[in-house]
């Protein structure tokens, strides 16, 4: 297992022992546990992301700290934007859409306010970072 899959690992263990909540990094921000299926394997892939609400929807960023590609979990939402998502104590399933402008910037900051480091992960990165927006299905 890489590095970055046991971090995930233990924060989606702390994630469910606590009904969401989690330390460190996260501690306090808005989190949530996106379920995605993978584009190229079909299997279910499991990733802890910050978020923030926008009325009934919720919002993430594909911004992979400020990396220069964007994370799997984004290329598993374009090709199945059917998810599932754990927030709190919460499940549903939710439609992913990539947001685009003016939305898409509009949204961005709405999580730079919350998460400042969402600013330097922008600037790190020459390409843009990819904005999606959840709404739950009824």
């Amino acid at each position: 297992m890489s590095d970055v899959n046991e971090r995930n690992q233990k924060i989606i263990e702390e994630f469910r022992a606590n009904e969401g909540r989690v330390g460190g990094y996260f501690e306090g921000k808005s989190l949530l546990l996106l379920h995605t299926k993978g584009a190229k394997s079909g299997q279910e892939r499991i990733n802890p992301v910050a978020c923030v609400r926008d009325g009934e929807r919720l919002v993430v960023i594909a911004s992979k700290g400020g990396a220069p590609t964007n994370p799997d979990w984004f290329y598993n939402i374009r090709a199945n934007p059917l998810v599932s998502i754990e927030i709190g104590t919460e499940k549903f399933q939710a439609q992913a859409d990539v947001a685009e402008e003016p939305e898409r910037s509009r949204l961005y900051e709405k999580m730079v306010d919350m998460m400042p480091g969402f600013d330097d992960y922008r600037r790190k990165t020459t390409r843009k970072i990819p904005v999606i927006v959840l709404t739950p299905v009824k």
